[in-house]
């Protein structure tokens, strides 16, 4: 046991910081698409042409430059439309930098695990926590070569970091890519130049809490009447006083709508942002606030009345209810999905499994243990080598998004979360519960006792069962005494309770004072060293008689 990793302690998931709700702008006008273009064409120019500039100040950037670059867009926009176009340029950039940082960790392991591998005998077996040799010296040769080809790409990656340099495209670098390749998703130029326009528009306003309705910039009023205010080379545009354009369609939020109409009554900030669906000849609205932080709950109210263990499969979501105590209660429950087709379709899978999970754990006013898995560095090239089915197993695995849907949608329903350390619970539940969990009418799976071991680490007990007592020393007719009471249960060790009630004079046995003392309960199996003994007489012979 010396060689495996420390348990982090579970602990009660954060709520989300944030809503985000979407509609369609339906009713448009030619006018208004034309209108909703040019804005979107001329701040995404800006755009691009700030995020050149903040790229190109690397991290020495301070707020000094970040106030010239936000003048300078203000006198081609207006003040707002240059803190929208500035703040989106940093979150841009930041992000790109972490994923730099990635890329370099991701590079540093593969390089790592090929140079460990070369330096094995060609064939020498592996173990459990490090991989053996390569199986020919075809393959060493081969990936020889691919670890030299690594290292040139960590040293140009590490060059980037230092110089903090990024590389990032406004439209995403997938639709850059796809340019030179229009055979494939079967697009004419025309179509992809549409896609990439649409784009690269930016159409994004912050938020204001005190101003009219919590944004001066793209107003939406309480009864879905939307305006924007026009950059200053366009304000001749205008269909309203004070350079604003009023479309003709109105919109409404089916979800959250409440909400949603709260905040602008009161105006409080709401941001928002229009971008057109190319392939559906579509425009969307899409608004947004942040909630205050809620305190959570503390983790042993979180677990009193019991947990649901989920285990997060390719294809399934395992559930199993437990007590308090740590016993699984009833039937486990399976949760299943679809991840083919498209990224819609996928996203409304783990939708609809979500929804029913979190309906039947409210029906019982439980909390959920999840696993806070990261398969990052598991769907490696050089981890897995040849297992090419596992690794494309574990990358179809929606565990961020599902995390994500998760403790939104349960906090919306108040059912805390709980998240554990996922070290060796598929292992140990297999090994511990899966075969005292099977029986003739039910066959329990590798997944489902895994969710048992999940939810047990989560209530804080071990997942090893409690070994049960030979079977003679089982005083309740060789059944299966392996419940466990709680750590500060009282008398969980002592005498059975007595039963309140009129003192009769026989007392059945197991009720009296003395329900634990087997010897002093008049009993024909009490132990043999606690009886008194003395040797009978022998018997006579006939001659002495």
């Amino acid at each position: 046991m010396g060689g495996l990793r420390e348990v982090t302690a579970p602990f009660v998931v954060p709520g989300p910081s944030g809503v985000t709700v979407r509609t369609r702008l339906k009713g448009l006008t030619g006018e208004d698409e034309k209108v909703l273009c040019l804005v979107g064409d001329h701040l995404g120019t800006l755009a691009s042409r700030d995020l050149k500039a903040r790229c190109a100040a690397g991290p020495d950037h301070d707020n000094k430059q970040w106030a010239e670059r936000k003048r300078v867009l203000t006198g081609e926009s207006s003040s707002r439309w240059a803190g929208s176009i500035t703040k989106a340029t940093h979150d841009q950039w930041a992000l790109a930098r972490r994923g730099l940082l990635a890329h370099v960790h991701s590079l540093q392991a593969g390089v790592r695990t090929i140079r460990h591998r070369l330096s094995l005998p060609v064939g020498e077996k592996g173990t459990k926590r490090a991989p053996g040799g390569y199986r020919s010296r075809k393959e060493w040769h081969a990936k020889s070569r691919r670890m030299h080809v690594l290292e040139d790409r960590l040293e140009a990656a590490q060059a980037d970091w230092q110089a903090g340099g990024v590389r990032v495209v406004r439209g995403g670098r997938q639709l850059l890519n796809t340019r030179h390749h229009l055979e494939g998703p079967g697009l004419t130029e025309t179509q992809w130049r549409k896609r990439w326009r649409a784009g690269r528009r930016f159409l994004d306003a912050d938020g204001e809490s005190g101003k009219r309705y919590g944004n001066e910039t793209l107003r939406v009023t309480p009864d879905g009447e939307v305006s924007l205010k026009l950059p200053a080379p366009l304000a001749h545009l205008a269909n309203a006083p004070h350079g604003r354009y009023f479309l003709t369609g109105r919109v409404s939020f089916a979800y959250r709508g409440e909400q949603w109409a709260d905040r602008v009554t009161a105006n409080r900030a709401v941001a928002y942002r229009i971008h057109e669906d190319v392939q559906r000849g579509r425009w969307y609205l899409t608004a947004s606030w942040t909630l205050p932080p809620v305190r959570t709950i503390p983790l042993d109210a979180a677990r009193a009345r019991g947990v649901v263990g989920v285990d997060t499969n390719a294809d399934h979501l395992a559930a199993w209810r437990l007590d308090r105590h740590g016993n699984p209660v009833g039937a486990p429950h399976r949760f299943a999905y679809d991840l083919t087709g498209t990224a819609d379709h996928r996203d409304a899978q783990v939708r609809h499994a979500l929804t029913r999970l979190l309906h039947w754990v409210q029906r019982h006013n439980l909390a959920i243990a999840v696993e806070d898995l990261d398969f990052t560095a598991e769907t490696t090239r050089e981890k897995h080598g040849r297992r090419k089915r596992f690794r494309k197993l574990l990358s179809g695995m929606p565990t961020s998004r599902l995390r994500a849907r998760l403790v939104s949608m349960a906090a919306e329903l108040g059912i805390p979360v709980i998240a554990v350390d996922p070290a060796y619970t598929s292992r140990w539940g297999a090994q511990h519960w899966q075969k005292p969990l099977t029986s003739t009418s039910r066959k329990a799976t590798r997944h489902d006792a895994a969710a048992v071991a999940i939810a047990r680490r989560a209530l804080g007990h071990p997942i090893r069962r409690r070994t049960a007592p030979p079977r003679i020393h089982q005083s309740d007719g060789c059944g299966h005494r392996t419940v466990q009471a709680g750590p500060g249960a009282p008398g969980r060790e002592g005498n059975r309770p007595r039963i309140p009630g009129p003192r009769t004079r026989s007392v059945p046995p197991g009720r009296g004072p003395n329900a634990v003392d087997q010897n002093a309960q008049h009993r024909s199996e009490r132990s043999a060293e606690h009886e008194s003994w003395q040797q009978d007489s022998l018997p006579l012979s006939p001659q002495e008689r």
